[in-house]
């Protein structure tokens, strides 16, 4: 009676053992014996890769960033240099002396006069900006530059003349440059002077990915045109009449 119920005890016991031995492997990770892969996912796997399509609605929405280059958002134009007349030395018979004096003398003349004491005004360009809208394959642009001229010891109220390029590039390619001669008139020489100009002019082909490039900027290297001079006319006097 007693074996019998020992033997009883026995196999429930190894009943419950393998019970809770199929639960862990259930319970187990990826080692488990019932693992179908259907569970969490690999954490060092790597993302999927992005979609590198650019939509027609962020193409819509899309304008060219502008972009001030180094060395444009400055233009200082200066007076002419005076050119200093060479003394006459007094030679004093001493060949070295004299040789020194002469080379003393050719030097101070040939220094050039202090730059800042010869500007006329100094013109700078403080903020950017553009506006885009599209139509018939075209893309058109409004460049807008705004700044303020200071004026410097030569300058004389009047009108001036500053050289401003607009651009737009694709990669290496130009796809609109052009320069203006923007004037403003500037009355008193003790404040600085505002100006904003505006290309409202830009037509480039529609892109077709975000990688359009718009510059603005001073332009100083550009070829001034040519000045129309008045033409001298001569008169020619009349052939006495014969008879």
């Amino acid at each position: 009676m007693a074996f019998r119920t020992f033997s009883g005890r026995f196999l429930a016991g190894l009943a419950l053992t393998g019970f809770m031995l199929a639960a862990a492997g259930c319970q187990s990770g990826d080692n488990g014996i019932l693992n179908l892969g259907i569970g969490k996912k690999d954490p060092t796997a790597p993302p999927p890769p992005a979609d590198p399509k650019v939509l027609a609605s962020q193409l819509q929405a899309y304008c060219p960033r502008v972009t001030v280059r180094d060395g444009t958002a400055f233009f200082n134009t200066y007076g002419k240099d005076v050119q200093k007349a060479k003394p006459k030395l007094k030679k004093t018979g001493d060949a070295a002396q004299d040789a020194a004096a002469q080379a003393a003398a050719d030097a101070a003349a040939g220094t050039p006069p202090d730059d800042s004491a010869r500007i006329i005004y100094q013109a700078s360009i403080s903020d950017v900006t553009r506006d885009c809208s599209r139509a018939n394959g075209q893309l058109t642009m409004k460049i807008a530059v705004a700044g303020k001229i200071v004026p410097g010891p030569k300058f004389s109220p009047g009108t001036i003349t500053m050289p401003i390029r607009t651009a737009v590039m694709h990669g290496t390619e130009v796809l609109y440059s052009q320069l203006h001669q923007y004037q403003v008139q500037v009355t008193d020489p003790s404040v600085a002077t505002q100006f904003v100009f505006t290309d409202s002019n830009v037509v480039v082909p529609e892109p077709t990915a975000k990688d359009y490039q718009a510059y603005a900027g001073f332009d100083e290297t550009a070829p001034k045109g040519p000045t129309d001079k008045p033409k001298k006319t001569t008169h020619k006097k009349k052939a006495a009449a014969t008879n």
